[in-house]
């Protein structure tokens, strides 16, 4: 079984977020600057390479500026009714 970082469900999410990213037209650099973080880090995130929790989702949406509850809402709906984790 694939770990979950690699599903399907786990890409919606991905996308969703760098789609939130580019609509705000803010770059992984800034972003990273606002998080405190190192532009590789939004990278390996983007790319699936680093694993988020629902804190990093959290802050990742607070610094672009969108409402994490309908961003969360929004991730949900991708998701088949059956996940396995």
């Amino acid at each position: 079984m694939p770990k979950s970082t690699f599903t399907d469900g786990y890409a919606s999410m991905l996308a969703i977020l760098i789609e939130l990213r580019k609509a705000s037209s803010v770059t992984q650099t800034a972003l990273s600057k606002k998080l405190g973080k190192a532009q590789p880090f939004i990278s390996n995130i983007e790319r699936g390479v680093r694993r988020i929790d629902v804190i990093e989702f959290y802050a990742i949406v607070m610094a672009l500026g969108g409402d994490p509850e309908s961003v969360f809402r929004r991730a949900v709906k991708t998701l088949p009714r059956r996940v396995r984790i």
